[in-house]
């Protein structure tokens, strides 16, 4: 048996390997104990695949995860490789870690308690022992092609918890899915930390469970606000604010009425890393928030230490007013879209909390932050200004690069990053580009780009004449003594560069 602890990105996740079988695992509970449901995803070496799903009344969460993998093992071949990718780490850890200790001691904790789940553990530990499996973590609704297969399936099985869909082995379900069920992902907790059991904290070797109860010990959520002076009226919207839609796939359709859309609204888990850059861009309905332009779309990508963390918000606001034709054709953003969306007031609270004390990046910043001054003015937050730190990506650019078109598109060419298709200039996608554009401008390195004909922002072409740029050349003292150490290597075997050493010295000083 083998492990990948982290998670591994496939070239293409859904795509099959030759004697290999490939399963995408999950579990789902709602009230954890309550109604839970397993999934799998099979990928087959033929490239065929099959989809099982189950769930059982009343139940937790861990234990419709241990059976997903349980399932994906029992209907996968046996001649072949199986790879299971789960977002469990209870699961993963489990299995590959602390399996060998748990039976060492007769099925006990190192607390001495008796392993949670241990009928299905046990379960699981026989099926690995006659088979060749690895072990893949993977981020939990992160976008994972595969993971989010297991995850639908596992809300069908919560959903489908009758005498029929429970036994999915005598009557497996192959029938493509495609609609998850009602339930809302931004609050099923994929690694089971939100409602850890005790049991679960027993079954950790003693380091993993300091950990894990330290991180049930911060401070509660009231008080990451308590910076604010200003008493805020304004309603807040938290994570599962969207319960009452479906959980249909947003198809990133915004031309039209799509209700499917959900907010991503995360709690700032990182506020207090020192470094700490939010990407942001937004859409407007017009130009100027002072004759009463709208914010519509909010999207930002997370930064620490200039390594991504894997946070994002994105999230539409209806205006309350109406748009020009014009400005929809550039965003793609319809009235009809934005219409049953939550106002500012709604995410105000929400917006204000993630982006407090972090460094603020956007490409033409302050059109970006008078719109977002006047919203968080109309619902008493005054303070916004003062709790963050603005940096102009576009200021940045044209000291970069004076001269030069210096649009966001430009710099995506000029740069060769964040090549992604911008047919409309969502707020989410040009963050996640504008975070590619920013790291390259600022990553040292100088962009020449000789060959390269650009308009300057007044319309006449320029070029880059690399003479131009030689004050930018810095010599390595590092680098010349290198030089010199090698060639006093080969000075012994060749006396012609021994007899010249004396001269090249004195051009190295």
């Amino acid at each position: 048996m083998s492990v990948l602890s982290s998670a591994t990105s496939l070239t293409d996740p859904l795509a099959a390997k030759a004697a290999t079988t490939i399963a995408y695992t999950d579990g789902a509970c709602k009230g954890n104990p309550g109604a839970g449901g397993w999934g799998a995803h099979l990928i087959f070496s033929d490239g065929s695949t099959q989809d099982v799903y189950g769930g059982e009344a009343k139940t937790t969460n861990n234990r419709m995860e241990l059976m997903g993998a349980i399932q994906a093992i029992e209907h996968s071949p046996a001649a072949h490789t199986l790879e299971i990718w789960t977002d469990s780490s209870y699961v993963q850890k489990g299995i590959t870690e602390w399996v060998a200790g748990w039976k060492a001691r007769g099925w006990k904790t190192a607390s001495k308690k008796p392993v949670a789940n241990q009928d299905l553990w046990q379960q699981l530990d026989n099926l690995c022992s006659k088979r060749d499996v690895s072990w893949h973590w993977v981020k939990g609704h992160a976008g994972h092609a595969g993971n989010e297969k297991a995850d639908a399936l596992a809300n069908l099985g919560v959903h489908g918890s009758s005498a029929d869909a429970t036994d999915a082995k005598k009557k497996p379900h192959t029938d493509a899915v495609d609609a998850p069920a009602a339930d809302d992902w931004l609050t099923n907790d994929p690694l089971g930390f939100n409602m850890m059991s005790d049991s679960f904290i027993d079954d950790m070797p003693m380091d993993d469970a300091k950990s894990s109860a330290a991180m049930h010990t911060s401070q509660p959520a009231s008080t990451e606000v308590s910076m604010m002076d200003t008493p805020v009226t304004a309603k807040t919207v938290t994570a599962d604010m969207d319960n009452e839609t479906d959980s249909v796939p947003f198809d990133g359709d915004t031309s039209r009425a799509n209700p499917h859309f959900k907010p991503l609204l995360p709690h700032p888990k990182h506020r207090h890393e020192s470094n700490r850059q939010l990407i942001m861009d937004t859409e407007t309905t017009g130009l100027d928030a002072q004759k009463g332009d709208r914010v519509i779309e909010v999207g930002i990508v997370e930064l620490v230490g200039r390594r991504f963390t894997g946070e994002k918000l994105h999230v539409y606001i209806n205006p309350e007013r109406g748009m020009d034709e014009e400005v929809i054709r550039i965003h793609g953003i319809s009235e009809a879209f934005l219409a049953d969306k939550p106002v500012f007031a709604d995410v105000a609270q929400s917006l204000y909390d993630f982006m407090y004390g972090a460094e603020v990046i956007a490409h033409n910043a302050p059109f970006d932050m008078s719109f977002l001054l006047m919203e968080f003015d109309r619902v008493g937050l005054h303070d916004f200004a003062a709790s963050v730190q603005v940096t102009d990506s576009l200021w940045l650019a044209k000291q970069q690069y004076p001269g030069q078109k210096n649009t966001l598109d430009a710099l995506v060419r000029r740069l060769n990053v964040g090549k992604q298709d911008r047919t409309f200039h969502g707020a989410l996608l040009d963050s996640e580009i504008l975070a590619e554009v920013y790291l390259a401008m600022t990553g040292g390195q100088v962009a020449l780009a000789i060959e390269e004909d650009t308009q300057s922002e007044q319309g006449q072409s320029s070029h880059h004449h690399f003479a131009a740029l030689a004050d930018k050349l810095v010599r390595s003292s590092r680098d010349t003594h290198a030089h010199q150490d090698w060639f006093a290597k080969l000075s012994d075997d060749y006396p012609e560069i021994k007899a010249a050493m004396s001269q090249w010295s004195v051009a190295f000083e």
